[in-house]
C-alpha cells in the first residue's frame, strides 16, 4: 500500500515544531545551557498560511537568527578581550555566557531550513534573548574599559613616582659631590643666615681643610662628614639621613658655626690659630 506524501510532510513539520517548543521551555526557565532533543508524540500539522504571511514569518525568523549571530559574535569578542587583557574585573561581570543562545540559534536555524515549518514564537524569544546578551556584552565591555583605565592610571602614577624618585636620586647624587655641597652651602648661607660671598670664602677654606667637602670623610678621632662633627651622630639633629646626605651635613655645620663662632670667618680664624674649630 503506498503512503500519501502529504502525511510524511505533515509529520516533519510537527516534529520541528515540537523541538522548537522544547527550546522555548528551556529558555523560559532561565536560558538552559544545553537543549536536549525533543521527544514527544506527533501533533496535528500547523494550519496552512498564505504566501505573504509565510514570507513575513520567514523574514522575522531570519532577522532573529542574524540578531543572535551578532550577539554571539560580540560576546565571543568581549570574552576574548577580557581574557587577553589579564585584568581582574573584581566583583563586576567578567564574561558573557552564550551557550543557551547558541543552542536556541541552532534549533531555530534547523527549523528555518525546513520550508514547511516556521516558528515565529521561538524567533521572538531568540530575539529577546539576543538583546539580553548584548546588554551583558555592553556591561562587560564597560567593566573592561574601566579596568583598563584604572590600570593605565596606576601605571602612569607609578611611572611618575619612578621619575620623581629618579630625579630626586640624581639631585641627591649631584648634591653629594663637593661642588654640589658648596652650592647648597652658598644657598643656605644666603637664605637662612644672610651671609655673603666673603663668609663663603672663609667657609670654603675651613671645610676644604677639614674634609675637602667630602660627605663620607672620616677621621680616626671619630670626626665625620663635611663639617667633621664629633661624633658624627650629632648631625642627626639636622636629619636622619645625615650619613648619606651632604646637604644635611652642611645644614648642621652652618648651625654649629653660627651658634659657636657667629660666622664662618670667625670659625676659620679659630681653626688657623688652633688647628681645630
Amino acid at each position: 500500500m503506498s503512503r500519501n506524501p502529504f502525511f510524511r510532510s505533515a509529520r516533519r513539520k510537527t516534529l520541528t515544531i515540537v523541538g522548537a517548543t522544547a527550546v522555548l521551555g528551556a529558555l523560559a526557565v532561565g536560558g538552559a545551557v544545553l537543549i536536549a532533543p525533543a521527544v514527544a508524540s506527533a501533533a496535528p500539522a500547523a494550519a496552512p498560511v498564505d504566501d505573504v504571511t509565510s514570507y513575513n514569518q520567514r523574514v522575522q525568523v531570519r532577522a532573529a537568527l542574524d540578531t543572535a549571530k551578532t550577539a554571539i559574535a560580540d560576546a565571543t569578542a568581549v570574552n576574548a578581550d577580557v581574557k587577553s587583557s589579564g585584568l581582574d574585573l573584581g566583583q563586576a561581570r567578567k564574561l558573557v555566557d552564550v551557550t543557551g543562545l547558541q543552542s536556541a540559534h541552532e534549533v531555530l536555524s534547523d527549523a528555518a531550513s525546513d520550508k514547511g515549518a516556521v516558528n515565529t514564537t521561538l524567533a521572538v524569544v531568540v530575539t529577546d534573548y539576543s538583546e539580553k546578551i548584548e546588554s551583558q556584552v555592553a556591561e562587560v565591555r564597560t567593566n573592561l574599559n574601566n579596568a583598563v583605565a584604572q590600570k593605565q592610571a596606576a601605571d602612569a602614577a607609578a611611572a611618575q613616582a619612578a621619575a620623581a624618585a629618579q630625579a630626586a636620586a640624581e639631585a641627591q647624587a649631584a648634591a653629594n659631590t663637593p661642588d654640589g655641597a658648596r652650592a647648597a652651602a652658598q644657598q643656605i648661607m644666603a637664605s637662612e643666615y644672610g651671609w655673603g660671598d666673603d663668609q663663603f670664602q672663609c667657609l670654603n677654606s675651613l671645610w676644604n681643610k677639614e674634609s675637602g667637602w667630602d660627605y663620607q670623610a672620616y677621621n680616626p678621632s671619630g670626626a665625620t662628614g663635611i663639617p667633621q662633627a664629633l661624633p658624627g651622630g650629632k648631625m642627626a639633629s639636622a636629619g636622619d639621613d645625615w650619613e648619606t646626605n651632604a646637604v644635611t651635613q652642611v645644614r648642621w655645620g652652618l648651625g654649629y658655626i653660627s651658634s659657636v663662632y657667629g660666622t664662618p670667618c670667625s670659625a676659620w680664624g679659630h681653626s688657623q690659630a688652633t688647628n681645630w674649630y
